[in-house]
């Protein structure tokens, strides 16, 4: 999930590629979390990295093309409070509200998307330890949009078809290399 804030880095980790949409690699389902090693701590602390320096308040490992069922969060005021939620689980309560929600994967649109303003969530710590604990708000918002990404969803789903196809058409052209954008454009010229 994308939101500005100033600017946040660790020291000695890495950032990563973040897809984006329309990449079929978004669509692939994660699996579940099963070994607790150095290489996830290093996952963890790089896609903390990456989304800091985004700058975001969430990002599933979808979305850096690892297919576990793990993301991160940080939706405080300073981002300095790192959450990391492994092999979520959402349950969701009250009536459906409209937030207006933008993604790392999606850049440049923000989309209105109906969403539960609270939920409970299950997951594994970084540790592998469970925990439960009920959120509202931002938080709640953040996670069921994460989750979606490890559910293979991506938040433009919920738009029109139409909406859909100008956002990808749009990004689409933004990713061409810029020489065959330009070639492009002196071509269009050619023929006006």
């Amino acid at each position: 999930m994308h939101f500005t804030t100033g600017g946040h880095h660790l020291n000695s980790m890495a950032l990563l590629d973040i897809l984006v949409y329309p990449d079929p690699r978004l669509r692939t389902r994660a699996e579940p979390v099963e070994h607790f090693d150095d290489a996830l701590q290093r996952l963890i602390d790089d896609m903390a990295e990456t989304m800091y320096a985004a700058p975001g308040i969430g990002l599933a490992a979808t979305q850096v093309n690892v297919h576990q069922r793990l993301l991160v969060i940080d939706v405080s005021e300073n981002q300095d409070a790192l959450q990391v939620y492994i092999n979520p689980v959402l349950i969701g309560s009250g009536e459906l509200i409209e937030s207006d929600e933008g993604c790392l994967s999606v850049p440049g649109a923000i989309v209105p998307v109906y969403r539960y303003p609270n939920i409970k969530v299950s997951a594994l710590d970084r540790d592998g330890q469970p925990f439960e604990k009920e959120v509202s708000g931002l938080l709640a918002i953040c996670l069921q949009h994460e989750v979606d990404h490890l559910d293979g969803k991506v938040f433009v789903d919920y738009l029109s078809q139409l909406k859909r196809d100008r956002i990808r058409k749009r990004l689409i052209r933004e990713q061409r290399p810029t020489d065959l954008r330009s070639a492009s454009s002196k071509e269009a010229s050619a023929v006006s």
